[in-house]
């Protein structure tokens, strides 16, 4: 319980600047924080991909078939671990499909990404896991602006504290706990998850100018930084309505089998191939249309 109140607090931004009407369209605050990160990914990505020679357009390639397939996934996901919320006696169905009200699961999006990645590497020739690599610090740094939107959304809120910085959530909000009084603050899983991304983002960068982070090992590492730090945030994350196996919230299990993943990834990609990654390409770049189409049209723009 808390008692007394903090010198300090993080106000949640009100309601209202969580949609905005342009004429006879309604923009989500949230849709719009998922649309910067994944054009900050996409700039980071083709920086990372460009520094080894693959046209950075191709990034934009790749995008087109991973981000809606990343949405459909990260949704299909979070509606699944939260049936609760979605399939109910006289429950509105066509939530399932409202993506703009919050509610899209990164380890969905994660396999929908993937698949969606491998299609437009193999279209390419450009190697999976160099993509991966190139992809890793730019993906969290998605993650991070996307964060924001949780903030606008009012939700993604941990345990009650005292602590100065304290997020303050209406005593409306539907996850808001019973019995607590009005006022209450809260721990900003938001903001946490906002900084560890970051700053996991900048490592990744770092020790790959010192070691050669190649054939997926930086991704190994992204998942496990990751789901390092979503594990620990489930743990204390105020979601009522999570879908739960054996007692442990479905989102702490998916961060489980993520820094498995990681490591094992890590691993067998380290004692496969201890040498470095010759090229990004599986194939002559010229034999690819995909690529040869991105050049032409980087051509044209010059």
């Amino acid at each position: 319980m808390v008692v007394g109140a903090p010198v300090q607090s993080i106000p949640s931004p009100p309601l209202a600047w969580a949609t905005w009407q342009v004429g006879p369209f309604t923009l989500h605050t949230y849709a719009l924080c998922i649309l910067a990160g994944i054009v900050a990914a996409v700039v980071i990505t083709g920086r990372r991909l460009e520094a080894r020679g693959v046209p950075s357009g191709f990034v934009v390639d790749a995008a087109i078939w991973a981000v809606p397939l990343g949405i459909v996934g990260a949704r299909i996901y979070h509606v699944l671990t939260h049936t609760g919320d979605y399939f109910h006696p006289g429950a509105d169905l066509w939530r399932v499909f409202a993506i703009w009200d919050g509610g899209n699961a990164i380890y969905g999006g994660l396999i929908g990404g993937a698949v969606g990645a491998l299609i437009a590497c193999r279209r390419a020739g450009v190697r999976l896991w160099s993509f991966a690599d190139a992809l890793a610090p730019g993906l969290m740094v998605a993650q991070a602006v996307g964060r924001l939107g949780n903030w606008f959304n009012h939700e993604l809120f941990g345990l009650p504290t005292t602590l100065p910085w304290g997020l303050e959530i209406e005593s409306t909000n539907r996850a808001f706990p019973a019995g607590l009084p009005a006022g209450t603050l809260f721990q900003p899983l938001f903001l946490y998850e906002l900084l560890w991304n970051l700053l996991g983002a900048a490592l990744i960068v770092l020790l790959g100018r010192r070691v050669r982070l190649q054939w997926g090992r930086a991704f190994g590492l992204y998942l496990i930084w990751y789901g390092v730090a979503r594990s620990v945030l489930e743990a204390i994350r105020i979601d009522p309505t999570s879908d739960r196996l054996l007692g442990v919230p479905a989102n702490d299990w998916g961060s489980f089998v993520a820094i498995a993943l990681g490591v094992l990834l890590s691993a067998v990609q380290t004692l496969r191939h201890p040498e470095p990654e010759p090229s990004p390409w599986t194939r002559p770049p010229a034999e690819s249309s995909a690529v040869d189409a991105v050049r032409a049209r980087e051509d044209a723009r010059r």
